[in-house]
């Protein structure tokens, strides 16, 4: 659902009832990963994609469906059959289950106040019961942060604190999961089928120097699902007037922001100052912290000479190692924006230990079984709701 919450939310704050595909389980190659959604609107409009073509018409009638009021939930299979060429399926060979369930204005008041959530980056979950007693069908609870809201159906029952334990696991992991709960005579006598639909707070992209380059790499991070920082401690460059794609624009030496905002293994940290006095002291702090990826900008020469000085600050081979520089995979890239898919493209095969060659030079499975969870990094295709940017100071940053 994180992938189309912007529109979503929109549909909700004008009570415009909607069915919302789902995928909740896939074998072998799929063209998209569990958790991904796809919405019908009663006027017939789509968002999203749960297949990236090949049965997104099946899935469309089955939402036009829901909202004909065939139903308030429906479960599809999609495979690959050889016995039937004509038949609905995926031609990739993988498999996958999708789960169709109409939104009406009973739930939409509480959906709109987690989507809200969800578009500024927060972490959330929404659980939906979908499978239970009739009384229960279609009740939902969302976890916000610490706390989490439920419906009138599941608040203040300890069927509710049951979903709200397994919302608030999914909350922590970031994923959607299809959850069997229930049978426990003491805290929950009921067996329910619950789609918890886990949105982690967006993973972030730290772009050390305020230059063309970062203009460009601002709005593909962006695009990828980012929540993107871009910092120089020269004011007059650093304004959020040139860095319209970002969600803040800071003015600091770079080492010291970095010193005091929050990371974590799924940040990137791209250096583009290209200036010794701000690349080392910063590079510094980076390779010993539990950064998912510390690219640099430079010429060979400026790469050997960086190793040099960042030895001489004591800073370890094994940390070294960790070190992407030049920054970016070798596509001849030379303008800024293509520079940006360079570095992006390195980025993502980091993040997927992928090999980054091109597909054609390789055999076996395009999508390789990995342990990423949803959510546990950004995807192509996901949108956002525009976020502030942060005004930037008047003047520059003074030295530390």
């Amino acid at each position: 659902m994180l992938n189309i919450a912007d529109t979503l939310h929109h549909w909700c704050r004008e009570e415009r009832p909607f069915a919302l595909a789902t995928i909740v389980d896939v074998h072998g190659s799929t063209p998209l990963p569990a958790g991904t959604s796809a919405a019908v609107d009663a006027d017939g409009n789509a968002v999203g994609s749960i297949s990236g073509g090949c049965v997104e018409g099946e899935v469309y009638e089955l939402c036009r469906q829901m909202l004909a009021g065939r139903g308030a939930l429906q479960r599809a299979w999609f495979g690959y059959s050889d016995q039937d060429a004509f038949a609905i399926g995926l031609t990739c060979g993988g498999e996958l289950e999708v789960l169709v369930q109409r939104i009406g204005p009973a739930t939409q008041p509480h959906l709109a106040t987690a989507l809200a959530e969800m578009v500024r980056g927060r972490p959330t979950t929404v659980a939906h019961v979908v499978d239970g007693p009739d009384r229960l069908l279609g009740a939902t609870l969302s976890v916000l942060g610490d706390s989490w809201i439920a419906d009138d159906v599941l608040d203040g029952q300890p069927t509710g604190h049951v979903v709200a334990d397994r919302a608030t696991a999914q909350l922590r992991a970031g994923r959607t999961a299809l959850a069997s709960l229930g049978g426990d005579a003491d805290t929950c006598p009921e067996r329910l089928s619950v789609l918890v639909h886990g949105a982690a707070a967006r993973p972030r992209m730290l772009i050390f120097g305020a230059v063309d380059f970062a203009a460009a790499l601002s709005h593909a991070g962006r695009f990828l699902g980012y929540r993107v920082t871009v910092c120089d401690a020269r004011a007059a460059f650093a304004t959020a007037a040139r860095f319209p794609h970002a969600d803040e624009v800071v003015v600091d030496w770079p080492h010291r922001y970095l010193e005091q905002t929050t990371v974590d293994a799924r940040t990137a940290v791209c250096v583009l100052t290209h200036d010794a006095k701000f690349d080392i002291p910063l590079l510094r702090l980076a390779l010993d912290l539990p950064v998912g990826y510390v690219g640099a900008m430079g010429s060979r020469r400026t790469h050997d000479e960086r190793l040099r000085l960042l030895r001489e600050n004591e800073v370890t081979e094994a940390q070294l190692a960790r070190l992407r520089s030049p920054i970016g995979l070798d596509l001849g890239a030379r303008t800024p924006e293509e520079t940006a898919i360079s570095i992006t493209a390195e980025v993502i095969a980091h993040t997927n230990r992928a090999s980054g060659l091109p597909l054609s030079q390789r055999t076996g499975p395009i999508h390789e079984p990995t342990a990423r969870g949803l959510g546990d990094g950004p995807a192509i295709g996901h949108t956002y709701a525009a976020v502030p940017v942060s005004p930037p100071a008047a003047q520059g940053a003074a030295a530390p």
